[in-house]
């Protein structure tokens, strides 16, 4: 019966390491965290910067660290914030 134990957690724990659940977008804008702040998701990380430059400064040294990956880059408003464009 040990053993069997043994075996099941095996199987458990091959399966989690297996199936590593990869981070969306849709994941980032449900984390309250991320408000107010501009977000970039590249190669399963994610980066984040209060203001469009650090963003920007975040996204060059993404592009020169995965050069094979398309970031996803998203500014998240804090709650109850109205954006308008033309």
């Amino acid at each position: 019966m040990f053993v069997h134990k043994q075996l099941e957690c095996a199987i458990l724990i091959f399966n989690i390491m297996k199936t590593k659940t990869k981070i969306s977008m849709m994941d980032i804008f449900k984390n309250p965290r991320y408000r107010g702040k501009h977000v970039i998701l590249a190669a399963g990380k994610v980066y984040s910067a209060k203001t469009g430059e650090g963003a920007a400064e975040i996204l060059k040294k993404v592009r020169k660290q995965h050069p094979n990956v398309t970031p996803e880059v998203a500014y998240l408003p804090k709650a109850h914030s109205l954006i308008l464009w033309m």
